[in-house]
């Protein structure tokens, strides 16, 4: 059986390779909300399994790529 944490670890490497491609592909602005949304969700669901396993470094990576995407968020809400 798979573990909840599995499926949101597979769901958050889903998420940043789509965000990724559809900027890529201009199918997407990097400075939409969607784009950040997939970015910061995915991080999360790669933090919460890598740290799972005790696998830090993709952790730790994650959670920068997390507060990027937060911050990008809140400029778009600020500006």
């Amino acid at each position: 059986m798979i573990k909840p944490i599995e499926i949101f670890g597979w769901y958050g490497t889903i998420a940043i390779v789509s965000a990724y491609a559809l900027v890529s592909f201009s199918l997407l602005e990097a400075t939409s909300l969607w784009y950040q949304l997939l970015n910061m969700t995915g991080a999360l669901g790669i933090v919460a399994v890598s740290f799972s396993k005790k696998n830090y470094q993709p952790g730790v990576l994650n959670i920068i790529w997390t507060v990027i995407a937060l911050v990008a968020i809140a400029k778009l809400f600020l500006a």
